[in-house]
């Protein structure tokens, strides 16, 4: 089987090719449609688990480093 990937549109009434390709009548497709960007459960739990590392990394229990242990790389 020869696959070929296109980008495609649907403008409201039907499904348009962003490329032009010779198909022939009747030949089998596959549409995978991607839904807006908007935020999906799966995003929504990755989102939930950095915010609590985050949390637990920069906490209220943070010791307080003293500057003189803070290093900086030299400007050249």
């Amino acid at each position: 089987m020869n696959v070929v990937t296109l980008k495609a549109h649907y403008d409201g009434e039907k499904i348009c090719l962003d490329e032009p390709l010779d198909i022939a009548p009747n030949t089998p497709l596959v549409i995978a449609i991607f839904r807006g960007e908007g935020e999906t459960e799966e995003r929504a739990d990755w989102i939930a688990l950095a915010k609590k590392g985050l949390a637990r990394a920069y906490g209220d229990d943070e010791p307080d480093y003293p500057s003189d242990l803070v290093q900086e790389k030299p400007v050249e």
